[in-house]
């Protein structure tokens, strides 16, 4: 076929399915259904065209050779469809539904597979295996049609969220369903439940599995690849394609699964990896991609419903009803029998009543259903009469859901009232129109006077502001209750939050690793809003503040052998990002005292205020310790905080003048070079000064001071330094063996069993007597602050004692004196001993130095 033809007749497609989204909303008809009716007209008449022009007639001719296989869906328009629907989702929302989801998406095609096979098998000639073939195809739902009405009507978001991600992962279990059932088909062997299900959870889960490791190398990739953006756009097309048919070829699991995880580990770490910019352009070039996918695929399906149904009888009319009912009947079972039960349990989430109607009611067919049904027809080794049943039947069914439920979903969810806000959404609604309204009423009125407009005019355009303020309806903000208020104003905030985050990012003032970090922190804090209100944000609040998995696991390699590079990094992380959340509190606590007042008044917005005022003090309690233990590397991290936002400031300042044609682009890009070269330096990632000199900490010990050169060394070789954070217990064993500590700097408590503490400061020691007498002791060592201590292990301590003999007689003392008032404290405990008055210290007969008690032993000395 001429390719000047191919070209021509794409093109005219492409120019005919752009007028179609403004021609359905002004029919009120889903788009989806409308390609549907065009596309079944052109495969009418592409066969009669005789009559039409020149141009229309080549055009026609174009269309008739083209040759639209089943492989031309699934691969060139599935892959494009599946990636773009996952990257434009929200991976934590879709988390937060992952149960209803994949119920939806797994058991529901299971059960709607079974359903429609064994009851065609029941009353019809057609063997178990292709009906259950049909059933398989039917199952897999087709989002286009619906969502798009969700976005006309303004849905709720999460329904959209729950009929997309079951959309996305039910065309992975039909089409693994199908696969199986067709090869039973076509080789004659024997259907076996067992070999189903294997090969569907292989299928789904090593798909899963391709996916995400593909999705992580591209988004590494991102990286070497920022700074050129159209490299990185191609590659993320690269990705879909190349998920899908290596995963599919190659690996032999699901390339549909692979290729919709892929999507979304690109849409959820694609926006810190990549550039911003190049994110926002990722963004509307999917976009364009996913309309033409996506018109394209349903016009070329519906030409062939012509074909594939003109064979169609009476009979097959009457089970293409019988299919319908049964998918209804098995889609209500799913969605209003096992969701409820699904969501008293923890796997599940509560779904409303009026959502789970539209999930059933909103289950259309497309153009994955029409695909499969295609490849059945082109299996010749498949019987006649099996193809041409499924083709027709599918077609048939893929009609009625799309012209019976397509049509009737807008006004069902208008009956539902779900087009409209929930009342405290609409009340704060109202709020801001208000606001908006005087805002603007008083800037026209400023313009109008300073322009000398005429008081008529004035008058005209105020009745308008009028006419806005009285059409408000459902009332103000006041009728929420203050917990509603607060919520709803800590929810804006968080959404600040996240945005404050990315234009932080966006100015390179964090690199990509913080900023990952900080967005993930802000929308679990958002998530932790949404769940408990302003009880959550406390309880979120004090868990951002704990130390991660990764800065306890680096901690605890530094303690056990020393190991301080993995810690360094942490804290640096660590310090990075409080630098950066309390840099943004400061600037939300300003924005809701600006904004949050007038929508919810001085009281909620007091609360808000406050909330984050004691974030904001924790949050420096946090930096202010480690400024305090690492002086030298948070003066470093200031200044480069302050030079990323001098480069930030500089660019944009050389992106004004470019604006403003005060320098011209080759200026422009010669003075950003500059500027990149000249701030190079706040770039690089110094490591955290924890090299925790030994001879420095032994330096400010009081016990080691007057120790001669060679001493000094021998000491230092024994003794290991090791970090304490605040509150952190310190571990007593090393290794299964015994150790102490010598408080070189900060403070610690031990607890003691009679439930009493003891603070030990600076040149203080403990765990000797665990050392000294092999015994174990039962007490508890917990660091007030960022504590360096000085560790001695047990094997150590006999070189250590050989060797100082000024070290050993002062540490047997303080061991001494330890033990006897533990000796006698356990006296007390087991009744040997009693409290006894205080001697008389007047009785001249004995002198301080020659007192005893009563028992005839030395009196006690102060234990610490």
């Amino acid at each position: 076929m001429d390719v000047g033809h191919v070209v021509f007749g794409l093109a005219g497609l492409l120019a005919l399915v752009s007028f179609m989204p403004p021609i359905a909303g002004r029919l009120q008809l889903p788009y989806s259904v409308l390609l549907a009716i065009v596309g079944f007209i052109l495969g009418l008449i592409i066969h009669v065209h005789g009559w039409a022009p020149m141009v229309m007639s080549d055009f026609l001719d174009s269309l008739q050779n083209f040759e639209v296989s089943s492989e031309t869906f699934l691969f060139v328009f599935l892959p494009v469809l599946l990636f773009e629907t996952a990257l434009s989702m929200n991976v934590r929302r879709l988390l937060d539904d992952i149960g209803p989801i994949l119920m939806m998406a797994i058991v529901a095609v299971v059960v709607c597979t079974l359903a429609v096979g064994f009851t065609l098998s029941y009353i019809s000639d057609y063997g178990l295996v292709v009906c259950l073939m049909l059933g398989a195809i039917v199952a897999t739902t087709d989002p286009a049609a619906v969502v798009g009405i969700f976005r006309d009507v303004g849905a709720p978001k999460r329904l959209t969220t729950l009929v997309e991600g079951e959309s996305l992962f039910n065309d992975a279990a039909s089409i693994a369903l199908y696969s199986v059932l067709l090869s039973v088909l076509f080789g004659g062997e024997a259907l076996s439940t067992g070999k189903v299900f294997n090969n569907f959870l292989f299928s789904f889960i090593g798909g899963g599995l391709a996916g995400f490791l593909m999705g992580r190398l591209a988004s590494g990739l991102f990286i070497w690849l920022r700074g050129w953006p159209t490299a990185e756009i191609t590659l993320t097309v690269a990705l879909a394609y190349l998920t899908f048919y290596v995963s599919d070829h190659y690996l032999g699991v699901s390339g549909v699964v692979a290729t919709v995880i892929a999507g979304l580990v690109v849409g959820s770490t694609g926006r810190t990896r990549m550039s911003p910019a190049t994110f926002e352009q990722l963004s509307g070039a999917w976009s364009q991609f996913g309309f033409w996918a996506s018109s394209l695929i349903f016009v070329f399906a519906a030409m062939l419903i012509p074909r594939m149904m003109a064979d169609i009888t009476w009979v097959q009319v009457g089970l293409i009803i019988v299919v319908f009912v049964v998918t209804l009947i098995a889609r209500a079972a799913m969605v209003f029998g096992m969701l409820p039960l699904l969501g008293l349990t923890r796997f599940g989430t509560r779904v409303s009543p009026s959502y789970r109607i539209v999930m059933w009611w909103g289950g259309l067919r497309g153009a994955v259903s029409l695909a499969l049904a295609l490849a059945v027809t082109e299996q010749h080794n498949v019987p006649y009469e099996a193809r041409q049943f499924v083709a027709v039947a599918t077609t048939g069914f893929v009609l009625m859901t799309l012209l019976i439920n397509g049509i009737s979903l807008r006004t069902l969810i208008r009956r539902l009232g779900l087009d409209q806000l929930p009342l405290f959404e609409r009340l704060l609604r109202n709020q801001a129109v208000v606001i908006a309204l005087d805002d603007v009423r008083e800037r026209t009125q400023a313009i109008a006077d300073n322009e000398q407009i005429g008081g008529e005019a004035c008058s005209k355009i105020n009745a308008v502001f009028d006419a806005a303020q009285a059409g408000i309806d459902g009332g103000s903000a006041a009728q929420l209750t203050l917990d509603q208020k607060v919520s709803i104003g800590l929810a804006i905030v968080a959404a600040r939050e996240e945005e404050m985050f990315f234009d932080t990012l966006k100015a390179q003032v964090v690199d990509w690793r913080a900023a990952e970090s900080l967005l993930a922190r802000a929308e679990r804090l958002s998530d932790a809003i949404r769940a408990g209100g302003l009880n959550g944000f406390r309880s979120a609040i004090t868990a951002d503040l704990r130390y991660s998995t990764a800065f306890r696991m680096a901690l605890r390699v530094h303690i056990l052998f020393g190991y301080q590079g993995w810690l360094a990094s942490e804290l640096a992380k660590r310090f990075i990002n409080l630098m950066n959340k309390r840099t943004v509190a400061r600037s939300l606590i300003q924005f809701a005292e600006k904004e949050i007042q007038p929508l919810l008044g001085p009281e909620a917005t007091q609360i808000i205020v406050d909330a984050h005022h004691y974030r904001l003090t924790q949050t420096e309690k946090s930096l202010q310790a480690m400024t305090l233990q690492y002086p030298e590397f948070a003066r470093w991290l200031q200044e480069a905080y302050l030079g990323r936002m001098a480069r930030a400031l500089e660019r944009l300042r050389y992106r004004d003048m470019l604006t403003q044609s005060l320098i011209t682009g080759e200026m422009y890009a010669d003075l950003i070079k500059q500027t990149n070269l000249k701030w190079l330096h706040v770039q690089q990632h110094p490591a955290l000064d924890m090299a925790l000199s030994t001879v420095d900490l032994v330096k400010r010990v009081p016990l080691f001071e007057g120790l001669d050169a060679d001493s000094m060394k021998s000491v230092c070789r024994l003794l290991k330094p090791r970090l304490a954070l605040p509150d952190q217990e310190i571990p007593m064993h090393h290794r299964r063996g015994h150790v102490m500590y010598i408080v070189a700097s900060g403070a610690v408590i031990i607890h003691l069993p009679d439930n009493t503490t003891v603070e030990l400061g600076t040149g203080e020691f403990f765990g000797e007597m665990s050392l000294m007498t092999g015994r174990d002791f039962t007490y508890k060592a917990t660091s007030l602050g960022y504590s360096r201590l000085l560790m001695l292990r047990e094997r150590d301590i006999d070189k250590l004692m050989a060797r100082e003999p000024v070290l050993r007689d002062a540490i047997t003392t303080v061991v001494n004196q330890r033990l006897r008032a533990l000796q006698v404290w356990e006296e007390f405990e087991s009744g040997k001993r009693s409290h006894e008055p205080l001697p008389d210290l007047t009785n001249t007969g004995t002198g301080p130095d020659e007192q005893r008690d009563d028992t005839g032993e030395d009196a006690l000395p102060r234990p610490i």
